[in-house]
Formats: C-alpha cells, sequence, structure tokens
C-alpha cells in the first residue's frame, strides 16, 4: 500500500517558500542541522569499558532525516562530516587532541557511516508518509536504528577481541536510551503532522 499521496516532508510544509528564498531556507536548514548535530553529540554519558559514549546524537540524527527528507537529510549529515572531518571538534568524543580523519577511522566511525545510512532511510520513508502515523514511524526507527548498529558494530568488531565484547562495548549500555529516543520521535512527528494539519487520513 502506497503512503505516498503527497510527497513532502515536515521541512517543505513549515514555511514554506520558492525562488531564492526556498535556497536560503535550505541553506539555513543544513547549518542548523550541523550545529543541532554537534551540540547533540557532546550531550554524552560515558559507559565503560565501552569506547563510544550515549550521547543525543542519534535521535538527532534519525529527526534530522525524517524532517528533511533524503536530499537535504544527505547534505547536512554530509556537511557535518566534512567538518568533522576538517578536524572540528563535532563528534561524541572527538577534542583538539583526537579529531579530523583519524577520529572517524576510530571505534565510532561505523556508527558514523550508519548516520548516513539512516538518514537516507528515514528521509525516504518520510516522503511515503511513514513520519504521519504512530506505527509506521516504529518501523522507520526501527529501520533506522539498524542501518546505525549494523555497520557501528561491524567496524567496532574491528577493535574488539570477541563478538561479546563488541555487544558489550556497542550494543547492550545503549539500549534502554534508544529505546527512550525511539519513543520520542515515534510521538513527536505524527504529533508535529497534526499540528500543521496535514496528517493522512
Amino acid at each position: 500500500m502506497s503512503r505516498n499521496p503527497s510527497p513532502s516532508v515536515l521541512s517543505d510544509v513549515i514555511v514554506p517558500v520558492d525562488g531564492a528564498l526556498l535556497w536560503a531556507k535550505r541553506i539555513a536548514l543544513v547549518a542548523f542541522g550541523i550545529i543541532a548535530l554537534a551540540l547533540a553529540a557532546k550531550v554524552k554519558f560515558p559507559v565503560p569499558p565501552s569506547p563510544v559514549p550515549v550521547t543525543f546524537g542519534t535521535f538527532i540524527v534519525l529527526g534530522i532525516g525524517a524532517a528533511y527528507g533524503p536530499r537535504l537529510g544527505f547534505a547536512t549529515i554530509f556537511g557535518y562530516m566534512l567538518v568533522g572531518a576538517a578536524g572540528f571538534d563535532v563528534f561524541a568524543d572527538s577534542s583538539a587532541e583526537k579529531n579530523g580523519i583519524a577520529y572517524m577511522l576510530g571505534g565510532s566511525g561505523g556508527y558514523l557511516l550508519g548516520y548516513v545510512l539512516a538518514t537516507l532511510a528515514l528521509g525516504t520513508l518520510a516522503l511515503r508518509g511513514w513520519d504521519r502515523s504512530v506505527l509506521w514511524m516504529a518501523l522507520a526507527m526501527l529501520i533506522g536504528n539498524v542501518l546505525i548498529y549494523v555497520p557501528g558494530l561491524l567496524w567496532l568488531s574491528t577493535f574488539a577481541d570477541s563478538w561479546t565484547q563488541t555487544f558489550a562495548w556497542g550494543l547492550t549500555p545503549f539500549l534502554v536510551g534508544d529505546a527512550m529516543k525511539f519513543a520520542l520521535a515515534v510521538l513527536l512527528f505524527p504529533a508535529f503532522w497534526n499540528i500543521v494539519g496535514t496528517a493522512r487520513g
């Protein structure tokens, strides 16, 4: 069953503009998204012995994908990666001494790739209207989380001694926090569509 009679995402219907103003709006959204990602990455909670801290970043990543759509979402996450690769301290555990490409190839590297994949997936599903229904948004969030965890765990396994250690470092410490972020997104996005008056019946 198609869920896309009106291919639009939240960023399309909030302050709708066209022409030069549309490009200005897109640039502003990308800049805002990069700043939001950088700030969210720094809201972190270490979970020893895992080298990957719990952050609010995954919620912002999936939210940007759903709100921006695949193209603008990809531009935002790609811009964020470029800023990080240039050496700016925008990642969860980066610092003045540990940043840039070297950081991106560390234990968190697979999750960063997962961010890109999840953004594209959530954006594509949002265009099909999945973010306008609690049940469909729940499925979209599940897909997005899987796309973050799979490359994240595969890459992290190269730093661990076993898969047991990999899961202890990169999966089990994050499940409760991810469940809370999952529930928040599932409730918020359909509510936003109801507020703007374009929820699908």
